[in-house]
């Protein structure tokens, strides 16, 4: 990256091309303010460069990013490159660089920062559209840039609508970043990690993967957990695929059933899958060409595609007035447990929602058509055994369990 050889994630290489806007997103662990803070410190021991770090609300220095700054100078040992002042960072080839809140600019104090070279908007999603739309024009010098660090929270956050959105700036380059994108992760972090993945999927979906916070009063599946798992030897696998091209991917998805429980240990997602990839892909499924696929009926000559190359156990699914619901009652009658692997069936499970009045907020008894194309897939595995038997209840097999306890007293 430098001579002060800096190492870089994979994921970040992108934003070190210049570019207007450079944003990355994701969950906690990725390293995103550390990759940021690196750059910071290649380009300002290079040439003479302003930045700017900014904060919606900066109340004290204890809160922004000067602290780590300083600690990237000590770990590359480049202190003679710096002096470091006690509200602002200066470099020996002339560059400066100070910490603000954008809360407390107005559309006259914002011009102090004309000049500079850089803005990096740190914890970007607490930025508001005020605040977006007074600094874009104010950082205007040729070559200038914009960076922005941030963990989603709503999909209506300004940051997400500007860089997020279907029409983001032309100049942007934007990466989504996790932990495990994350070569130097800590244990420590790993541990905090595995705790929330096992206790809590949603909170783990938002703080580790980035995903949106959901209304969990609208939220489709609350009946589910990620877990590691082996599959039983004797185990009878369902498959189900959904069909996509250019915008909703191609998905095919494995699982099981033991006793209440729904096991889902493998899936394969991609979007932009020509149909001539599509056996390839589905083959990163183990056994997918073993088992009975059942795929979405709107595709039949994909379907006979994929039967004359590898996959004749596949058949298209039956869809009726009320599939889609039944489907969806018949999930959420099981336990559902993930594999970690799964990470695009965690994301929908999190995100899967009944839509709500926007008015009053009240949920509404009608499913969104978005974030469904795993569970699509899921459902359609499943077709068969939801039309074979519907499920037993919970109070269903405690009266078996009690009848059970009482014979055995009488014997």
């Amino acid at each position: 990256m430098s001579v002060l050889d800096i190492p870089t994630a994979r994921v970040f290489l992108p934003l070190l091309n210049p570019a207007r806007y450079k944003g990355a997103w994701g969950g906690r662990g990725s390293a995103k303010s550390h990759f940021f803070a690196g750059l910071w410190l290649d380009e300002s021991v290079r040439q003479k460069l302003d930045f700017v770090m900014l904060r919606e609300t900066l109340k004290s220095l204890e809160f922004s990013v000067k602290k780590l700054l300083e600690s990237k100078i000590a770990q590359h040992n480049a202190g003679d490159y710096f002096e470091v002042q006690d509200r602002r960072i200066k470099s020996k080839l002339g560059g400066v660089t100070i910490f603000e809140g954008m809360q407390n600019h107005t559309a006259d104090s914002i011009k102090s920062l004309e000049g500079f070279d850089r803005a990096w908007f740190e914890e970007a999603q607490n930025a508001s559209d005020n605040s977006l739309t007074l600094l874009r024009p104010t950082i205007r010098k040729p070559g200038s840039e914009l960076w922005f660090s941030w963990n989603p929270n709503l999909a209506t956050d300004p940051i997400d609508a500007l860089l997020r959105g279907e029409q983001p700036p032309k100049d942007a380059v934007i990466v989504k970043a996790n932990y495990s994108e994350n070569p130097w992760l800590p244990d420590e972090l790993k541990d905090e990690m595995e705790f929330d993945r096992r206790r809590d999927p949603e909170k783990y979906a938002h703080v580790w993967l980035g995903e949106y916070q959901r209304n969990s009063e609208a939220r489709v599946f609350k009946n589910w957990r990620i877990e590691e798992f082996d599959i039983p030897a004797d185990a009878i696998i369902r498959q189900g695929a959904d069909w996509g091209f250019s915008v909703d991917p191609s998905v095919l998805v494995q699982c099981y059933i033991v006793g209440r429980t729904l096991y889902i240990p493998h899936e394969a997602y991609m979007v932009g899958c020509e149909i001539d990839s599509l056996p390839d892909l589905f083959r990163t499924v183990p056994d997918s060409e073993r088992w009975w696929i059942t795929a979405d009926s709107a595709r039949p000559e994909t379907i006979s595609y994929m039967q004359k190359h590898g996959f004749p156990k596949m058949g298209a699914a039956i869809k009726g007035a009320k599939s889609l619901e039944e489907g969806v009652q018949f999930l959420q009658s099981y336990d559902i447990v993930v594999h970690p692997r799964c990470k695009h069936t965690i994301q929908e499970l999190t995100l899967y929602s009944y839509k709500t009045d926007p008015l009053t907020g009240v949920v509404l008894p009608v499913l969104n058509d978005k974030n469904n194309h795993v569970i699509d897939a899921v459902r359609y595995a499943n077709e068969g055994a939801r039309r074979a038997k519907p499920p037993r209840t919970p109070e269903e097999k405690a009266e078996v369990h009690t009848m059970h306890h009482e014979l055995g007293w009488l014997g």
